[in-house]
Order: structure tokens, then sequence, then C-alpha cells
């Protein structure tokens, strides 16, 4: 269920219904999310929607979550969530952990490839970067062959500026932890440039001493996101709605962080 505190989050995000729609009346908006949280839960297949729950057809569903996706909701929650963390104090920007991990991609589609984790079935990546805390600030699916290296500065460059802070929102962590797939000059080079420190273990060297206890937190945020069902597999062919729940997965990790604040 939707509670009332975080739909009235939501609604003003939604795109309006025009005042002249032909046709019957849309399934209300409320009901069509509840809908789309129950297949990213559950996931089930979007025509296997019991009608009998009262959130509409799953296509009528997956429509809404097509419109929304267009619209950029789910990525515009996804910030807003993180503004009220960061308000609350619950955003750690003293370091930042990145990392990458394999979901089997059941019917292909745009980024998929052949996991070499997998004998080689048909899959994907998500590449995440989170705070100091485990809070996932930005997450990008490539197909499942694509190197952690190649995304390293394109998850830094696309976490969102977070407001919520007196001055400037905030953009960058004080330092960034990676593992040896992530060594590599350019990138400690172009870390640098961007004012962040460069924490990553060299390969053929000993790992970084404790950096597995701080880095903890990026498997914590792939354990948590990928509590949804629907993101520990892929599912859908259209990368966009992949990425949509992806965000309102994210969102909903923050969500849970903000009522533990009581904010």
């Amino acid at each position: 269920m939707v509670d009332d505190a975080l739909w009235a989050v939501i609604k003003p995000l939604l795109p309006p219904w025009p005042e002249r729609s032909p046709g019957p009346k849309p399934v209300d908006d409320r009901l069509c999310l509840q809908g789309i949280l129950y297949v990213l839960h559950q996931d089930i297949a979007w025509q296997l929607l019991p009608l009998e729950l009262g959130f509409g057809s799953g296509q009528t569903c997956w429509r809404r979550l097509n419109r929304w996706q267009q619209a950029g909701v789910f990525k515009q929650l996804h910030r807003i969530l993180l503004a009220r963390l960061n308000t609350a104090g619950e955003l750690d920007w003293s370091r930042a952990c990145m990392d990458g991990s394999y979901v089997r991609a059941k019917k292909g589609g745009a980024a998929t490839g052949p996991s070499p984790v997998d004998r080689r079935k048909t899959g994907s990546k998500h590449h995440l970067i989170c705070d100091g805390k485990g809070t996932p600030l930005h997450v990008i699916t490539t197909a499942a062959n694509v190197n952690d290296i190649t995304q390293a500065l394109a998850l830094i460059d696309g976490i969102p500026p977070v407001a919520g802070r007196v001055g400037a929102p905030r953009q960058r962590p004080e330092a960034v932890l990676g593992d040896k797939a992530y060594d590599s000059r350019a990138v400690r080079r172009e870390l640098r440039k961007r004012r962040i420190m460069p924490v990553i273990s060299r390969k053929g060297a000993p790992n970084i001493k404790g950096l597995g206890k701080l880095r903890y937190v990026v498997e914590q945020a792939f354990a948590l996101l990928h509590q949804f069902k629907r993101l520990a597999v892929r599912w859908e062919r259209c990368l966009e709605l992949h990425d949509a729940l992806i965000s309102l997965g994210c969102s909903l990790i923050c969500w849970r962080r903000l009522k533990k604040t009581g904010a």
C-alpha cells in the first residue's frame, strides 16, 4: 500500500490528465501506483496482476509506468527524497562507494549481453554508487559484459545535485571507494580533477587495509535494491522502463530511511 505521506510527495509529480479526455475515465493514479509496486515486489508478469486487487489491469499499470517514466517522475522522486535525507543529516558525503552486480535478463533487450559469471547467459549489470551509509545515489544499467571501470566516472557525474542544506546543492563526495576493478590512472586523475579523493585498491598489490569494512555498504545497498524481485531479475525489454523501476526502488529505500528518522 502507498501510505498517505508518500503519496503526498508523489502526487504533485504526476503529469495531469486532459480536462476533456475522450473515452472512459482513467483508473485512479494512486491505484495504478499500488499495482506497479505490487509487480515490483512480487515479480509477476504484468498480465497476471490480479484484477480483484482493484489496481486495474496489468496493461493499465504498465502504460501508467511508461507515462510516468516519460515524465521523469521517478527520477524526480528519488532526488526529492535524497534532499530530505540530506536535510535530516542522514547522507554521509565523506565517502561514496561504487560496485557492479549482475542480473539475469530473461527477455533480452537493450543493455544486455553475455554474462561472464553465468555461463554467458543473457544478462545486464547494475552499476551503483551509494553514500557512506549505503543510500543509493545513482544506478546505471549496462550489458552484463561491460567492465565496471568504464562506468566509474559516469556514476560520479550521474549523482544528482542534492539540496536540503545551506549553500549550493551537494553533488560530490569527499572520497570514492572502489575495489581493484576500478584501478586506473585515468580514473584517479579524473576524480582528483573533480576534487574527489580516490581510494581504490591496486591490481597486484594487497587490498587497502580496512577498505572492505568501509565498502560493505554498497553490498548492503545492492541487497536492499534486489529485494525488489522485479529488479533481481530483469524482465523488461525496454531499458527505460527497467531504469524507471530502479529509480522507484531507490526512492523506496530512501523513504524507509527517512521514516526511521521521523523527519
